[in-house]
């Protein structure tokens, strides 16, 4: 049995995924990147291969996808992570046709083939709003957890209006509301709302048709799923594995290679 590989080395956190030849997750690992972008590449693939019992040179290909692919040194090639969100997403929900990838710098907007191929795609504009990392401001203003702040926000019944566009400023605008005594479900509901806003603004720039699917570690957030789902009329497609789509998508360009390598070559004359 031959396996395949992806490595999808995020801003925030890295992802590694591997699939048989079937077309299975076979394992999965997560680690934060921190500033060893090339040891948070191996340290995940070595996990991923541990957590499965798979010996290295079992894995034929392996692809680098994200910001820090070129830093996954060990890999065969690199691919975009829009081309493996793409097509992870396609592969997980076979009838998305958009998809909203929201990771700790950026949001994309990506609009697929049904093969996965990128039709369109744009990406914000204004530094990182609209991203996790406008989350984490919100997180260290009022020191919640990351994980408590879609559950929080869900408690919300009257989500304040967040108008920066700027995560430079969005501690201080968050701490403002709570000045003016606003509860801290509220904020935190105008937050996701505000997110969910912009990331709205750039689906409808490349297209929304249905169905949507959401990736990226933002994802896991219920409270963004929610304003997703209110924002555009629909329901969001979320799986378990919505974290590592890119990191799926990656190891499915692997396993195209591996196959692709096995298909004989015809003999120089033949007919």
């Amino acid at each position: 049995m031959a396996y395949a590989a992806g490595v999808d080395v995020g801003s925030t956190q890295t992802k590694a995924v591997v699939i048989n030849e079937a077309k299975e997750i076979v394992s999965r690992a997560l680690t934060d990147t921190g500033a060893n972008v090339m040891l948070a590449a191996q340290n995940a693939f070595q996990q991923s291969l541990d957590n499965a019992d798979i010996r290295e040179e079992e894995v034929e290909y392996v692809v680098g996808t994200g910001y820090g692919r070129y830093k996954v040194t060990f890999g065969n090639t690199q691919v975009t992570e829009i081309s493996c969100h793409g097509r992870g997403a396609v592969h997980m929900f076979p009838n998305t046709r958009t998809v909203v990838d929201m990771g700790g710098q950026d949001t994309k907007a990506i609009r697929v083939s049904p093969t996965g191929e990128i039709v369109d795609f744009c990406m914000n504009d204004k530094c990182a709003a609209g991203t996790g990392r406008f989350l984490g401001a919100a997180s260290a203003a009022l020191d919640i957890p990351l994980g408590q702040l879609g559950p929080t926000a869900l408690r919300g019944e009257r989500p304040v209006k967040i108008s920066t566009t700027c995560t430079v400023f969005a501690e201080s605008e968050v701490l403002s509301w709570l000045g003016k005594g606003k509860k801290i479900e509220d904020i935190l509901l105008g937050v996701h709302q505000s997110i969910g806003a912009r990331s709205i603004g750039l689906l409808r720039r490349v297209g929304i048709e249905e169905e949507v699917t959401f990736t990226g570690g933002v994802a896991l957030n219920l409270a963004m799923i929610e304003a997703l789902n209110q924002g555009m009329g629909l329901k969001v497609n979320v799986s378990e594995d919505s974290h590592y789509i890119g990191a799926l998508g990656a190891a499915l360009f692997a396993l195209d290679h591996i196959l692709a390598s096995r298909i004989p070559v015809k003999a120089m004359g033949a007919v």
